[in-house]
């Protein structure tokens, strides 16, 4: 949680942890969405970790009883920002939606870290790279200074800007 302070948001105004699973086929929990609500409605940020899949048996080999492993695989920020896109689009409670700020944290606290900031439609087709990732939704309570630092990572200043001023300047 602590490591997450290198976005630049102020960690008091962060409220509960939510974690993003992968979605399937016929699988698409929406359980996180509600703490994100939770955490919207005083303007707190919200931190998702994003889902990690190793050591994983597909649905046959456990059937068979094989002891034989998928390849890891990591989300990524885009793929957390589409599928949040696609609850907001399922659930229509007006939480967060593509223009919605966020922060994508890619290999926080490595030497090679990169941090984006921009709109959720922005960030569901940005390249953060290797992974591990993590996503922080821009909550009400943003502090001018906070919106400065995060405000130089932006995919799009003119379009940070825009919005900003629309939607979180108080």
């Amino acid at each position: 949680m602590s490591a997450i302070g290198v976005t630049g948001l102020q960690l008091y105004n962060f409220g509960q942890t939510v974690s993003m699973v992968f979605f399937t086929d016929n699988w698409k929990p929406s359980s996180f969405y509600d703490r994100i609500k939770e955490n919207r409605q005083p303007g707190l940020h919200t931190l998702v970790l994003l889902d990690i899949k190793v050591k994983e048996q597909s649905m046959e080999n456990m059937a068979r009883g094989h002891k034989v492993y998928e390849p890891p695989r990591y989300m990524t920020v885009a793929q957390c920002a589409q599928q949040m896109l696609d609850t907001e689009e399922t659930r229509k409670e007006g939480v967060y939606g593509e223009e919605s700020l966020a922060v994508g944290a890619g290999r926080v606290g490595a030497n090679d870290q990169k941090l984006v900031s921009g709109t959720l439609k922005q960030l569901s087709s940005i390249d953060m790279g290797p992974h591990l990732h993590s996503l922080v939704l821009l909550g009400r309570r943003v502090h001018d200074l906070e919106m400065e630092y995060i405000r130089e990572f932006a995919a799009n200043q003119e379009v940070f800007d825009v919005i900003w001023k629309r939607d979180y300047q108080t």
